[in-house]
């Protein structure tokens, strides 16, 4: 999940954020008023997208950013926290938000524990995906001397397919693999 943005943004954790409904220097200005620089921003198909650092360490800045801020009515965003804490080897935040309301959370690592004002609001996709529901478990998990971490990669990748082509989201900062185009 993180390749795409380690590529292109060595020594930095960043997020993604992607934004339809408002314009691009209205993204990246609400991004500044929270102390976000972008290191990257585009327009595509509709969506503004904008790349930031995770935290701003020269404030001291290490809080998660409060997105409901630069999502006025008629804006929806969708956030991925690349790396909510590199150090311990989180995997990422997926967040989804219109009108300053989070509609839906979630970490990579469980998709089950899915949290906002509409938490089931890509149920059906994520069970087409088998991401969820009774065929989303390994059917080796119980084989002797199989790994279930070892397709981690693979479920996480069908999972960036399944977000990007939900929201049809833009290619740039994207890597052509994880679109869904």
């Amino acid at each position: 999940m993180t390749k795409w943005t380690h590529r292109s943004y060595d020594h930095h954790e960043v997020n993604v954020v992607f934004a339809r409904g408002s314009s691009l220097d209205a993204l990246a200005d609400g991004l500044r008023r929270l102390d976000r620089e972008p290191l990257d921003r585009g327009e595509d198909g509709g969506w503004s997208w904008a790349v930031h650092d995770m935290v701003n360490a020269e404030i001291e800045d290490f809080d998660p950013v409060n997105y409901r801020r630069v999502c006025p009515d008629g804006t929806e965003l969708v956030v991925f926290v690349t790396e909510p804490c590199s150090v311990k080897g989180f995997p990422p935040d997926f967040e989804y938000y219109r009108d300053g309301r989070l509609i839906l959370r979630f970490s990579f690592e469980d998709l089950g524990q899915r949290v906002g004002d509409d938490p089931d609001h890509l149920s059906p996709e994520l069970l087409a995906a088998n991401l969820i529901g009774p065929d989303s478990h390994c059917p080796h998990e119980d084989d002797l001397g199989h790994d279930c971490w070892e397709h981690t990669e693979d479920d996480r990748g069908r999972l960036m397919k399944t977000l990007v082509g939900h929201f049809a989201l833009p290619s740039p900062p994207l890597a052509a693999e994880w679109t869904a185009r």
